[in-house]
C-alpha cells in the first residue's frame, strides 16, 4: 500500500506530556469508503520504563471504531473531552466515520450510543474479534488500514440519501462562516427546525447547535495554537462571539481550560490533541 499519511503531528499538541515520543498520524480512506469514513488515525507513544503520562482528547461529532489493547470498540460521539493514561510503548488505531455516516452500519439511532463505548462484537459478532486480533498483530499501520477496510467493505450498508443530506449540512456548519445560528441552517437547506433536530439526533447523535458550537471552538483552539500570542478576544470576535464571558464559558467547557490557559499550554506544547 502506498503511503497515504495526511499529517504527522497533532495540530493542538499534547496535554501534560513533555519530552515524550508521542505522535498522532492521520490517513485518508480508500475512495470507495470515503463516503462513510473521514480518516484513519494512529496514536503511538514510547515512554521510558516506569513512567506514565496522559493526553486529553477533544471529540468531534463523529463515531469512531477504535482498536486499543487488542480489542475493537465502537465509540459514540463524546460530548466532553477525556483523558487517556498510558505508559511504556503502545499505539491506538481508529477509524473516524463522517458525521451522520455511521447510522447505516449501526441500524438504529446514533443518539442511542452518544457517550457510550460498545464492544464491536455487539454489532458484528465474533468476526470483529478476529479482525481485531489480525490488526493488533500487524506491524505496520498500512496493514492495519488494509485489514479494517476489507472488513468494512464486506459489510457495506445500503445507500441512505439522508447520510448525504446530513453530510452537506455538517459541511456547511464547518465551513460557512455566514452561519452563526441554527436558524441560518434551516433557511439555507429549506428544512423545518424540528425536522433538522430529529435528523441530527438520529444520524449525528448530538444537536446541530452542539455541532456548530463545537466546530467554532475547535477553530478557535487551532488559531490560538498557531498564533499563540494573538489576543483571544480577537479570535472570539472573528467567530461571532461578541460576549467575551460567553466565549470563555463555552471554550472552557469544550477544551477543558480557559483561552489564556490554553494559549500558555500551547507555548509549553501541552495542549489537547484532536484525532
Amino acid at each position: 500500500m502506498s503511503d497515504r499519511r495526511m499529517s504527522t503531528t497533532s495540530e493542538y499538541g499534547v496535554l501534560g506530556v513533555r519530552d515524550v515520543d508521542f505522535s498522532l498520524d492521520r490517513y485518508p480512506p480508500a475512495p470507495d469508503l470515503a463516503g462513510f469514513v473521514e480518516r484513519h488515525w494512529l496514536v503511538s507513544w514510547e515512554l521510558p520504563p516506569g513512567r506514565e503520562a496522559s493526553v486529553t482528547l477533544l471529540p468531534h461529532p463523529c463515531v469512531n471504531l477504535v482498536l486499543d489493547g487488542g480489542r475493537l470498540a465502537v465509540c459514540g460521539v463524546g460530548r466532553e473531552g477525556f483523558t487517556y493514561v498510558y505508559s511504556g510503548a503502545g499505539r491506538v488505531f481508529g477509524v473516524k466515520f463522517r458525521p451522520g455516516a455511521f447510522l447505516p452500519w449501526l441500524g438504529r439511532s446514533v443518539g442511542d450510543i452518544t457517550g457510550a463505548v460498545l464492544p464491536a462484537e455487539q454489532l458484528w459478532g465474533p468476526s470483529a474479534s478476529g479482525v481485531a486480533a489480525e490488526m493488533a498483530a500487524a506491524p505496520r499501520v498500512e496493514q492495519m488500514i488494509a485489514l479494517v477496510e476489507v472488513f468494512l467493505r464486506e459489510r457495506l450498508p445500503e445507500p441512505d440519501p439522508q447520510v448525504d443530506l446530513v453530510g452537506r449540512i455538517v459541511a456547511a456548519l464547518l465551513h460557512d462562516r455566514e452561519i452563526g445560528r441554527v436558524d441560518d441552517v434551516t433557511a439555507m437547506f429549506d428544512i423545518a427546525p424540528r425536522t433538522l433536530q430529529r435528523l441530527f439526533a438520529r444520524y449525528v447523535g448530538v444537536s446541530p447547535k452542539w455541532v456548530l458550537r463545537r466546530y467554532r471552538l475547535h477553530e478557535a483552539a487551532a488559531v490560538l495554537a498557531q498564533e499563540q500570542h494573538r489576543p483571544w478576544a480577537d479570535v472570539a470576535a472573528e467567530l461571532g462571539y461578541f460576549d467575551q464571558s460567553h466565549f470563555i464559558r463555552d471554550f472552557t467547557a469544550a477544551i477543558g481550560m480557559t483561552p489564556v490557559a490554553y494559549a500558555q499550554a500551547c507555548r509549553r506544547k501541552e495542549a489537547p490533541v484532536s484525532a
